[in-house]
């Protein structure tokens, strides 16, 4: 598993004036919002039709064809998985290789004009503003990723957890299991019934509820079915993190631990 230099992404120290933990809500009798994993593509960032431009030109570049149902299908997923489609679409090309070249053009893209998602960064500032740490998670790259960070002030994310960190990408958990570890190894006492995971793919959704984080779904591209363990909003703009604090679970006062920030 390679690792990924958070140089430049701040971790957050900076108390919440409301509190001693960190965390929002629990003046309000709500159970307290103690951190939020993001997902990127899609979600803070509408870099899905850059994706699907570079797919279908490399494709064709081979001389093969890409419809826009097979691009539909890699929205969310692992790059190395999206890369072995477009093998199959007939890029001769290796796996590595693949995602080196979708993700330079992606990266292009956002580095000329970033397709900010609306209401995501108003979203970021205002936790930031409160003292709740945030952490990316992302099947996309450092360069993707650092690109996108960039523009965002110093100590928006905690850590930034990329495709190349994990052995297994979205669907699977473990992206979101060590986004998780790492905001608790920062802020102790940190639960997953506190933690709000924001994503927009069916295959990310499905990685945040299987690792057992309260999971809001944004859908961008495409539709996802129905499933009572997560909540779906049509858009961030005009959410605040009380909207985040009111999707946790509720809990009395015997139930709230405070995080040390």
């Amino acid at each position: 598993m390679a690792t990924h230099s958070t140089a430049g992404v701040q971790t957050l120290t900076r108390p919440d004036p409301r509190s001693t933990g960190g965390s929002i809500g629990g003046d309000t009798g709500r159970a307290e919002l103690q951190g939020v994993l993001w997902d990127m593509d899609g979600t803070i960032v509408d870099t899905e039709p850059s994706w699907i431009r570079a797919e279908k030109d490399l494709v064709e570049a081979h001389g093969g064809s890409w419809s826009h149902e097979q691009a539909l299908a890699l929205v969310g997923q692992a790059l190395e998985f999206s890369a072995a489609q477009l093998q199959q679409a007939g890029v001769r090309l290796d796996i590595r290789t693949i995602i080196d070249h979708l993700t330079e053009r992606v990266a292009a893209d956002v580095r000329a004009a970033v397709p900010w998602r609306p209401g995501a960064r108003q979203l970021l500032a205002a936790l930031r503003e409160e003292g709740v740490p945030c952490a990316l998670v992302t099947m996309s790259e450092p360069l993707l990723a650092d690109a996108v960070a960039h523009h965002l002030p110093a100590g928006t994310f905690s850590h930034l957890v990329t495709g190349d960190r994990v052995g297994s990408g979205k669907p699977d958990p473990e992206a979101y299991q060590l986004g998780f570890d790492l905001l608790a190894g920062d802020h102790p006492g940190l639960r997953k019934d506190r933690v709000v995971a924001i994503e927009d793919s069916l295959p990310g959704v499905t990685s945040a509820l299987a690792a057992g984080v309260v999971t809001l779904a944004v859908p961008h591209i495409g539709t996802l079915p129905p499933d009572e363990r997560r909540t779906d909003w049509d858009s961030l703009a005009g959410r605040t993190p009380a909207d985040l604090a009111a999707l946790l679970p509720a809990s009395d006062a015997s139930d709230v631990v405070p995080v040390r920030p």
